[in-house]
């Protein structure tokens, strides 16, 4: 969300795998898309090709769910790689350059509605962005247009936000993006989704919301090889399409086989399987490797470390170890946790030195836009002639 709404470049947070392994000579890095796998004779499938193996160790993670809908897809993306980043920060920036030019009042106020559907993390993360964006970033940057009078809507089917965090946390969470400007709804349900209209439902009653923007943190499914898996190894999915994997990570039947991160159904100690988040998949990562190597013995047992979640600037709520914090210093911890567990020397500097200068100066410095635009924000003759 922070390369969404303009806060870093996505080179400043990710790095080249070739540069990461480049010490570790036993490590080939090959760019190739995965179709399918052939179990029997240990081949993993390529679009171009096949590559042999003794051990496969499968993390292809998750991909945007819309609950049957996937015809809302291009009026909302979702939020899980940089090219969805860099999408959602063209469709927001631009947003704001149409509504500079737009003179019907009706239409300049959907380009200035903005919904952010599911309150996780990730949702309210995004949500409160959006408010520091339009009530401080922006605020001189537009001659026609007050960013002061954006809305921003972030909509949760359930009770309350951040449901998966203790309830005073949540509360918190919503007293602070309600600082922002952001308009929590909670119970209620997305029913549709077209270019400028986001359909709601509330107890029954049905509202449509004029937005040109609606951004997508609802939920996720798994990525297609679970399916290939299933297929190939007769091994269990669960209604998420997830692999269910034994104790130590592998697939009954196929030892040979490590299912890892969100595309793993792995339970916890409730027996419920373990959330996705990247916290699961760097334990059973690195489980996984001393598996191989030897050095692990027995089943995988995650350690909850805690969960953080970012509203704004010195705006946080955390729970680490049970201990519950908010405001200032949760948000200081999330700073640190986020800078050390980047990859890169490199990047941790340069994030460092940006997010300081985006601290003091609440500017954010990588608004820039690239890609086709989603408004029209210029309509040639020659448009206007095709048109009628």
């Amino acid at each position: 969300y922070q390369v969404a709404t303009g806060g870093i470049s996505p080179g400043d947070i990710a790095s080249p795998l070739r540069a990461v392994f480049s010490k570790q000579k036993n490590v080939t890095v090959l760019q190739a898309e995965a179709t399918g796998l052939d179990v029997t004779r240990r081949r993993l499938r390529l679009r171009d090709g096949e590559i042999s193996y003794d051990q496969l160790i499968v993390a292809t993670g998750v991909r945007h769910h819309y609950f049957g809908h996937e015809e809302w897809a291009g009026a909302a993306p979702g939020l899980k790689t940089i090219e969805d980043a860099l999408t959602m920060r063209r469709r927001i920036f631009l947003a704001f350059e149409a509504a500079e030019r737009e003179t019907d009042p009706a239409r300049r106020r959907a380009l200035m509605n903005f919904v952010v559907v599911g309150a996780g993390p990730t949702g309210v993360e995004l949500a409160g962005a959006l408010g520091e964006l339009a009530h401080a970033t922006l605020q001189g940057d537009f001659r026609h247009i007050d960013p002061h009078e954006v809305q921003i809507f972030l909509v949760e089917g359930q009770e309350r936000i951040l449901s998966s965090y203790p309830e005073q946390l949540s509360a918190q969470a919503a007293q602070s993006l309600a600082q922002l400007g952001v308009t929590v709804r909670t119970n209620t349900f997305v029913t549709g989704v077209n270019e400028g209209v986001c359909q709601l439902q509330y107890d029954g009653a049905t509202e449509q919301l004029p937005a040109a923007t609606i951004l997508w943190a609802a939920g996720v499914k798994a990525s297609p090889l679970g399916q290939v898996l299933a297929e190939q190894t007769g091994c269990e999915l669960d209604s998420a399409g997830r692999v269910k994997v034994r104790d130590d990570l592998s697939l009954p039947g196929h030892p040979e086989i490590f299912v890892i991160g969100d595309l793993a159904h792995c339970p916890g100690p409730d027996g419920q399987p373990l959330p996705g988040v990247a916290q699961v998949a760097m334990q059973q990562g690195k489980y996984v490797a001393e598996h191989l190597r030897g050095k692990k013995k027995g089943a995988f047992r995650y350690q909850d470390r805690g969960s953080l979640a970012v509203i704004g600037r010195n705006r946080a709520v955390a729970n680490i170890f049970g201990y519950k914090l908010s405001g200032f210093l949760a948000w200081l911890v999330w700073v640190f946790i986020h800078i050390a567990y980047l990859i890169e020397f490199d990047n941790r500097l340069i994030v460092m030195i940006q997010w300081a200068s985006d601290y003091f100066t609440r500017k954010r410095g990588a608004r820039l836009i690239t890609g086709d635009s989603p408004f029209p924000l210029i309509q040639t003759d020659h448009e206007v002639t095709d048109a009628t």
